[in-house]
């Protein structure tokens, strides 16, 4: 179980009044969900991640089945970020060796499937891959890791839809039971029938948790009860055509 116990996150920018990135967030998240993060811009989401992770300061607490996230237990978790993590000088096969040294549960054979899936060059050095390849390749190594909580934000920016399609299709076939995937993603209707949980975040705050199952029970659908808890107003474009055009005279 991951547990997140009332954590808080500030920035401070100059003299400029503290920023809440995150105010009083909690949550568990149990073994084998597929859990959807969702939030506009600025919500908090990448935020959450990395407080999870450790790799900012934070108010509250972060749990792995009870223990703090420690260097005993980090290895629990992997993450998969579009800023990049890995090493551009070293090639696929080169972090394949580190990561098989530092990760006594390094899942070999899913490794090579994915790279094959993915059609990515194992002898290259990662430094000249594109974009969306190197996107790709961080996914490798977070699932190949042998973590038992997986976290990916925005990890398919700059693939093509085919390829993201695909992929939670094969993603859904070699999940075990026990894996837990959170994942961060504006792309909201592709991943609707992927994640079986929703999390909303909103200016820091906690402001929707939902089972999909839940919702398809309800006649519901994850896209609008994501607009009805924002309140989306569907008219907000036809109001601001009109304020745009407002007052001008035809020639």
């Amino acid at each position: 179980m991951l547990e997140l116990k009332n954590l808080y996150k500030d920035y401070r920018a100059g003299h400029i009044s503290p920023q809440k990135a995150l105010d009083g967030v909690s949550v568990a998240i149990g073994p084998g969900e597929i859990v959807g993060l969702f939030g506009e811009n600025g919500a908090g989401k990448t935020t959450l991640m990395k407080c999870i992770l450790g790799l900012i300061r934070y108010r509250g607490e972060v749990l792995l089945d009870g223990e703090p996230v420690t260097r005993r237990n980090i290895a629990r978790l992997s993450f998969a970020t579009c800023e990049h993590s890995f090493f551009p000088a070293l090639t696929a096969e080169g972090h394949r060796d580190f990561y098989r040294m530092h990760f006594p549960r390094w899942r070999e054979k899913r490794f090579r499937a994915l790279l094959e899936f993915f059609s990515l060059p194992a002898n290259r050095a990662l430094r000249h891959f594109s974009t969306g390849q190197k996107n790709q390749f961080e996914v490798i190594l977070a699932l190949s890791q042998g973590a038992d909580y997986i976290l990916m934000d925005e990890p398919f920016a700059g693939n093509d839809l085919f390829n993201r399609e695909d992929f939670y299709k094969v993603l859904l076939g070699i999940l075990e039971p026990t894996e837990t995937v959170v994942l961060s993603t504006h792309l909201l209707e592709e991943v609707e029938r992927f994640v079986s949980r929703a999390l909303l975040l909103r200016r820091g705050k906690l402001v929707g948790d939902a089972s999909t199952l839940d919702l398809e029970e309800r006649g519901g659908s994850l896209t609008a009860y994501v607009k009805e808890t924002y309140g989306y107003e569907p008219d907000r474009v036809s109001r601001a055509l009109d304020r745009l055009t407002e007052g001008e005279e035809e020639p």
